[in-house]
């Protein structure tokens, strides 16, 4: 980070949107932790490929408030700052609709998003993606892969190319951690056959 972007980032009132993320330290995730710290997560990824901007960096401390919070008062966010309704509108954009599927949402993003929305879905995707070595569901590790592949890794190359290459990668290793552990749970399973034998 340079001088510049440490003196611009001063300067934003992140605190408040931290205040807002709290809500979600409840929420726990597959892959363990909650979702308080996925926001953040997701903003120093941001932070990390050189996005340096306040909208964009609040946004992705509060974009999974209004889809995992029901009851929460989107006015409590309206009134933080000259740039709310900014981070409202981009956190809405990245927010799945009532009833709408989850191809339905990505494929939305993919071909209507802005260029802010599908560079934090991206951020958001690959701290998801990182969270996925630590999940022992393989039905579920094998959908999110299929998913990253088809849907994210697309929207990645429109908009970021190093976020791209991470990504890319993410999804290899992941792909190689689902066979290794597939493999060596066909091996205990032959193994235990073969003592259930003698």
């Amino acid at each position: 980070m340079t001088i510049e972007q440490m003196l611009q980032m001063s300067g934003m009132h992140l605190v408040p949107y931290i205040q807002i993320a709290t809500y979600l330290i409840g929420k726990s995730r597959e892959a363990g932790g909650n979702m308080f710290r996925h926001q953040l997560d997701t903003m120093a990824i941001l932070i990390d490929y050189g996005y340096i901007d306040s909208v964009l960096l609040k946004a992705s401390i509060v974009h999974d408030v209004l889809e995992d919070i029901p009851e929460f008062n989107h006015n409590t966010m309206l009134c933080i700052d000259s740039e709310a309704h900014l981070v409202y509108n981009l956190v809405k954009e990245v927010t799945r609709l009532y009833g709408e599927n989850k191809t339905d949402f990505l494929t939305r993003i993919k071909e209507k998003g802005s260029h802010y929305a599908k560079v934090l879905k991206v951020s958001d995707r690959i701290s998801n993606m990182i969270s996925l070595g630590f999940v022992n569901n393989l039905d579920f590790v094998e959908r999110y892969i299929n998913e990253t592949e088809k849907f994210v890794i697309p929207i990645a190359a429109q908009v970021d190319h190093n976020m791209l290459i991470e990504l890319g990668d993410l999804v290899n290793s992941r792909r190689k951690y689902l066979e290794d552990f597939r493999h060596f749970g066909q091996i205990n399973s032959e193994a235990e056959s073969q003592a259930q034998g003698f």
